[in-house]
């Protein structure tokens, strides 16, 4: 099997190197696939080769001279809870969650900006408020069959919005976001733990969490998920991925 093969109606495209957020000093290029019709068996296996996917976009990084961006996956059925995260649970014990086909309301359009101005104050994070266009491409066009969202309501407020993908093994996690009001819960941990209940229930081995960058504080956290697995590059469908134990050495910040 290849992508051209179940890709008859895709655009193939890169964007211009533009300043990486990771790397300082260093540029980034990403490679696109658009894909209108993409099925489940198609996505899982591109996920599995580590391509991640925002609306009916497919994409990895192609960077000259840097391959310092490298896919991580949690084994979802060998996982199991540290006390810090039995604590994120027991904070969000009254949390609700619904898990539907992803959508766009004004309160998931306000929520996200919310997020990101609040990112831009905290973290540097360059602020330009979503369009509801915008927002719709990314994140509910696409999602077909496989695309969920996972809504977190706290006292009948939306606080936190998780958007993944249900794969053939596992599942893929694609953005987060949620009311920085409500930083004590610990949203993000808590949506991770979720994902792996809920693939433990689905008999799913796998939680995809996209990329890290050694060192990169921003993706220090997806190491906190162990058993957790590295893959290097971005193989072709006709080649099978290499995904190895990420080494202990590794994991510092």
């Amino acid at each position: 099997m290849n992508i051209q093969e179940n890709s008859e109606h895709s655009i193939d495209f890169c964007m211009l190197d533009y300043p990486c957020s990771y790397l300082p000093e260093k540029n980034t290029r990403m490679f696109y696939r658009y894909m209108r019709h993409a099925d489940k068996k198609l996505v899982s296996e591109l996920i599995r080769r580590g391509w991640r996917r925002f609306g009916c976009y497919f994409f990895h990084p192609i960077c000259a001279g840097c391959n310092g961006c490298k896919s991580l996956r949690v084994n979802a059925e060998a996982f199991t809870l540290t006390k810090s995260q039995k604590r994120v649970i027991k904070k969000n014990r009254d949390t609700l969650i619904y898990i539907q086909k992803p959508s766009m309301t004004q309160e998931h359009l306000d929520l996200y900006n919310r997020y990101h101005k609040f990112k831009s104050e905290t973290s540097a994070w360059k602020y330009t408020p979503i369009n509801p266009q915008l927002y719709y491409e990314n994140f509910v066009d696409g999602a077909h069959d496989f695309g969920k969202e996972i809504l977190y309501f706290i006292d009948g407020k939306l606080v936190g919005v998780d958007l993944v993908d249900i794969c053939e093994d596992g599942i893929s996690a694609i953005y987060f976001y949620y009311d920085p009001d409500y930083a004590k819960y610990s949203l993000g941990t808590y949506s991770l733990l979720m994902q792996i209940q809920f693939a433990k229930q689905m008999g799913l081995e796998w939680i995809y969490l996209g990329y890290w960058v050694e060192g990169c504080r921003s993706f220090a956290y997806k190491t906190n998920f162990k058993p957790i697995e590295v893959l290097e590059g971005f193989p072709p469908l006709t080649q099978e991925p290499k995904w190895q134990p990420l080494k202990n050495e590794n994991l510092h910040d």
